[in-house]
């Protein structure tokens, strides 16, 4: 696994149905968004608005998507789920971490993915959930 450049360099945006404020940290540990809804082990950050964008509009819980700017406070590497399995090189800047991700603001203006291809990344999320195939492999 490859550790992104300085993480400093660039924005970076988690999405979420959370209700969060600057200052607020988004830590592991928590029950996470997707698949079972297990104990997640590291948090989720992209570099791009649009993977926040997905992660803001397939998030569980009730409430509008959120995407908000983070910076993250300890080491971040490439998201596994996303550029072992699906894009190789990263080209989604998808990354993770086991520090926490700390709030810096709100994306409040942000177009969504149509309805028609949310559905078909929900109905492809749901197969793979159905073939035993976990959305986030720790």
């Amino acid at each position: 696994m490859q550790t992104s450049p300085d993480p400093g360099s660039q924005p970076f945006y988690h999405g979420t149905k959370a209700a969060l404020q600057p200052g607020d940290l988004i830590a592991p540990g928590y029950q996470s968004n997707y698949g079972q809804r297990k104990k997640a082990s590291f948090v989720y950050l992209s570099a791009t608005l649009d993977a926040a964008i997905w992660g803001a509009e397939l998030a569980q819980g009730k409430g509008p998507g959120r995407i908000y700017i983070v910076e993250p406070t300890g080491p971040i590497e490439d998201d596994p789920n996303l550029t072992d399995k699906k894009f190789p090189g990263n080209p989604t800047r998808s990354y993770r971490s086991r520090s926490p991700l700390r709030v810096a603001g709100e994306v409040t203006q942000w177009q969504g993915h149509s309805p028609d291809k949310l559905k078909a990344m929900r109905d492809n999320l749901e197969r793979l959930r159905q073939q035993g195939i976990e959305a986030i492999e720790d």
